[in-house]
Order: C-alpha cells, then structure tokens, then sequence
C-alpha cells in the first residue's frame, strides 16, 4: 500500500492517501473547464485507498452541479481543489494538489468532445522556466 500526500495552496488543508489510485483521467467536458478555469482537470481515482484529514478539515467545503455527477471539493480559504469522496466509493483527488510525486501517467483523456478549441494549438506556443521577461 502507497502512502500519498497533498495540501492545498494555504497550506491549511493538509491530507493523507492510504492506497493505490485505479485510473488517472484528463477530463476536456465543460463543467472540468468552468471549475479549474484550464483546458482540462487532472484526477487520480481510486476505489480502494483511504482519505486522512491531517489539518483542516473544518474548511474544506464540497459542492455538486445539481442534475450532475460533477462534484467538486475545495479549501473555502484559498479556493484550492481537493479530493472529494462524495461519490459512492470512490475517491477522486486532483493530481495537482499532492505534494508527493503523482505515481501513474493519465489512463485516458476523457470528454474531448468538449475540448476547448484553442487546446490543439498549445503546443506550439513558446515555453519559459519562468514567467517571461
């Protein structure tokens, strides 16, 4: 069994992942973009590992898109994106929000359908280290 670890951007929330994670999926659907504001979200899932609250708990807050089984869990201080366990049995954890090395590449990207229009032209754009001078 794999320890992971993960915190959000304040450094309030901080989480242990007692387990393995089952897929790791690109998702491109309309409701990933709205909630990460990116061309995609990045979520590990998993339908055995264990989610422990080391620190925060009492500010992470959880909200559903009614008619949907999008949901999404946050820090309601910084806004950060964090594992949500309220689907059944299933634990869904952003990839960005460890700080241990994410342990698998992505399964698959899913909804590309939905993809925003400008995503096949990203790689062409230039690349810095840093923010460009």
């Amino acid at each position: 069994m794999t320890d992971h670890f993960g915190s959000c951007l304040c450094g309030t929330v901080r989480f242990q992942i007692k387990g393995d994670f089952d897929r790791f999926y690109l998702c491109h659907c309309q409701h990933c973009q709205k909630d990460t504001g990116s061309a995609h979200a990045a979520n590990l899932f998993s339908s055995s590992a264990e989610l422990i609250w080391l620190s925060g708990a009492d500010v992470v807050r959880s909200f559903t898109l009614p008619g949907t089984r999008h949901a999404k869990s946050f820090c309601s201080l910084c806004g950060s994106a964090l594992p949500d366990t309220e689907a059944s049995g299933l634990l869904v954890v952003p990839a960005g929000c460890l700080d241990t090395t994410v342990p698998v590449m992505p399964t698959a990207h899913i909804f590309l359908a939905s993809k925003a229009v400008w995503e096949d032209e990203i790689n062409d754009a230039p690349g810095f280290d840093g923010l460009p001078g």
